[in-house]
């Protein structure tokens, strides 16, 4: 409670004093009534912050799990249980390591898992192989005048799969494992993924310089991207060639360029 005194002059000197005695102590009052009220604020602004951080640290675990729960989810190996059209996923740009990390990790690798690459995974390594990164048609990759002799193939567990850059999807070819002709060596048979690099000429007498020239982009840009993305690969010049266009119904007009295994 507040005293409300009415001011007197100082005729009287029991009037006055009394007057100076109760506003001392309605200063009093005034004073811890108002030191609680700020007690009373801070206590509940500390509540606040408290409250407030609780929310964030909730929020942020949430966030975080959902993104390990995705993450997971995309690294998660596919199941090629049937032999249809892959549609790929958008690569993400703003993924990886720097490039110079990337360089740095750069190297090649003879050693693979068995278990298939995720769809993740296997969308990017084919973007950066040989897709298509501007609205005017143009690649991931250089090539003399523009014209993209390179046809990229995917040789997967069950089957040999076109790569269309212009829809970004593999579209199946050949039925069946045919990993061994991808390669003489005995890691090509079980790795999850071999790119064959192929030429399309007008005869088999064609120049596949520029071809040739064009794979050297194509495999260092997978090799880029594997070291970014803490995967393997090798480049490798051979394969069974004539037992492996056969099998992939190509004519004489198209020559086998180069290979790259891919895995983890």
């Amino acid at each position: 409670m507040v005293l409300r005194v009415k001011e007197v002059d100082g005729s009287d000197c029991r009037l006055y004093s009394l007057y100076k005695i109760l506003n001392y102590y309605n200063t009093k009052i005034d004073e811890k009534v108002v030191s609680l009220r700020f007690k009373n604020l801070n206590i509940k602004l500390t509540i606040m912050k408290q409250l407030f951080l609780a929310i964030t640290i909730l929020v942020s675990t949430f966030a975080s799990a959902q993104t390990t729960s995705g993450s997971k989810a995309s690294k998660a190996p596919m199941q090629l249980t049937t032999f249809d059209t892959i549609k790929l996923q958008a690569p993400d740009t703003l993924g990886g390591k720097p490039l110079m990390q990337a360089i740095a990790r750069r190297k090649s690798d003879r050693e693979f898992e068995t278990r298939n690459l995720s769809l993740k995974h296997l969308s990017e390594v084919l973007w950066v192989a040989n897709g298509i990164n501007r609205a005017n048609g143009k690649r991931t990759v250089p090539s003399s005048m523009g014209r993209y002799p390179l046809q990229t193939y995917a040789v997967l567990a069950n089957g040999i799969y076109f790569y269309n850059p212009v829809k970004h999807q593999l579209e199946p070819l050949v039925k069946g494992d045919f990993r061994s002709l991808a390669g003489k060596q005995t890691f090509v048979d079980t790795a999850p993924l071999n790119l064959l690099f192929i030429a399309k000429g007008k005869t088999a007498a064609d120049n596949f310089i520029p071809a040739i020239e064009d794979s050297g982009y194509c495999c260092q840009n997978v090799y880029l991207y594997c070291a970014s993305e803490g995967m393997k690969c090798v480049v490798r010049a051979g394969a069974k060639e004539v037992e492996l266009l056969k099998a992939m119904n190509l004519g004489d007009n198209f020559k086998f360029i180069m290979a790259q295994t891919v895995g983890y």
